[in-house]
């Protein structure tokens, strides 16, 4: 059995911090959960670029009997994504030990500095509305959402040859949200069974017109009388989103860090100590970039 050391004990409280901040992360996530996220254990900086492919396009040749094969050179494609956004949330504890013993009061401190790393990363996908400029923007500003914007939406998609065996997603504001659930055919029992019974109940919309569809607070809204509000229609291969670690401090440095990893998502939690507060800082980082991947599998649902 190893013996218990300051170093040990030190590692072993960044561990038990980090095994509780990412899956605050993801629970606190809308879009960062329905983007093609990529992620390397591999350490990063600020800066760097990766190299995303994206699948070429073929064509199907009708070869007659006794005919050749036409081969085909195709170019994958590539989107390059920037590492260029790296946030913290900072805290301290005064008495740290106090906090290990009561796990209640460790979610105190940590959940507040883990959900506004997700805002960030939630600001930043919804904000890519604009890059998709392929299929013509539907709705209106200022307008409610109608059943006939929602359909729109969802024959943009399919013309634009979205795989239908691809999950499509709506994510919309608060209030374009409340506009679906009232909308009569989906919100009640003998058009819409369960579902309509759910959204009228649950207050939950599910699924519309193909569309799983989501709210989030982070929906931009740009311009004013009226404001638009700039909902996004989607598949997963529309936008990326590429985490990658940050290096461990330098040996030495008074700093221990560890790794907190779930499915493609990725955090670095950092304790140090403080002289001047005689506390414990704790750090939670992430390192990312994202961006939109292909221009036809998204279009904008102004309301």
């Amino acid at each position: 059995m190893p013996a218990i050391t300051s170093t040990n004990v030190a590692n072993a409280i960044v561990k038990l911090v980090a095994a509780d901040a990412l899956p605050a992360l993801v629970g606190n996530l809308v879009m960062g959960n329905l983007v093609n996220r990529d992620y390397e254990p591999t350490a990063a900086q600020a800066g760097d670029t990766v190299n995303v492919p994206i699948m070429p396009s073929l064509i199907a040749n009708n070869i007659a009997e006794g005919g050749t094969v036409q081969a085909q050179n195709p170019n994958v494609g590539n989107a390059q994504i920037v590492l260029n956004t790296h946030v913290e949330a900072t805290f301290q504890i005064p008495d740290v030990t106090k906090v290990l013993a009561v796990p209640d009061l460790l979610q105190v401190y940590m959940r507040p500095a883990v959900v506004a790393l997700a805002e960030r990363i939630e600001s930043d996908l919804l904000g890519l509305y604009a890059g998709f400029t392929a299929n013509t923007p539907v709705g209106t500003a200022g307008t409610p959402i109608t059943e006939a914007v929602v359909d729109a939406a969802e024959t943009a998609l399919f013309q634009a040859k979205v795989p239908a065996s691809e999950p499509k997603y709506l994510v919309v504001d608060a209030a374009t949200y409340s506009q679906l659930r009232q909308i009569p055919r989906f919100s009640e029992f003998q058009s819409a069974g369960e579902a309509g019974l759910r959204a009228l109940v649950d207050g939950t919309v599910g699924k519309i017109k193909d569309f799983y569809v989501f709210r989030s607070q982070f929906v931009p809204k740009t311009g004013s009388s009226p404001v638009t509000t700039h909902n996004l229609a989607f598949s997963r291969n529309a936008i990326g989103l590429v985490i990658r670690r940050m290096p461990s401090p330098m040996p030495g440095m008074g700093a221990v860090a560890e790794y907190a990893q779930l499915g493609n998502f990725a955090m670095r939690v950092t304790m140090s100590y403080q002289p001047n507060t005689l506390s414990q800082q704790f750090t939670v980082d992430v390192l990312y970039g994202c961006a939109a991947l292909r221009n036809n599998c998204g279009v904008q649902v102004n309301t």
